[in-house]
């Protein structure tokens, strides 16, 4: 028989009513840096084969990466390595079952973030 009460039954996860959380957002961010950085290094690569071909060439490429445009999405390849090799490590801890508590595993989440930035600040220094 069919059920009478269908209609009447929410919708679950709705995204009015769904409330997003750090670690589905970090999660969603690690996907996002990973592409990110396949992108950056397909930049790089052309950089290189650019000054394997000719110096007129190189030129151009040359100009767009140290243009104030390639130094941002420089600056932003810098700072999703960092993120995205932190998130790595948070899922080896994740993947051996440790830290999994929700509270240990919100302060994971803000130590990807706030360490991604902070190591991103010091290699910029250095270097």
């Amino acid at each position: 028989m069919a059920d009478v009460n269908r209609g009447n039954r929410p919708l679950s996860p709705h995204l009015t009513v769904y409330r997003p959380q750090l670690t589905s957002m970090t999660s969603i961010l690690t996907r996002i840096t990973g592409n990110a950085l396949i992108l950056a290094a397909l930049l790089t690569v052309w950089w290189f084969l650019a000054a394997a071909t000719s110096e007129e060439y190189y030129a151009t490429a040359d100009a767009v990466i140290t243009s104030w445009f390639g130094d941002l999405v420089m600056l932003g390849s810098l700072w999703a390595l960092w993120y995205h090799t932190l998130a790595g490590i948070r899922h080896l801890i994740w993947d051996n079952a440790m830290m999994l508590e929700v509270e240990t595993a919100e302060k994971l989440g803000w130590g990807v973030i706030g360490g991604s930035i902070m190591l991103t600040i010091i290699t910029v220094f250095i270097v």
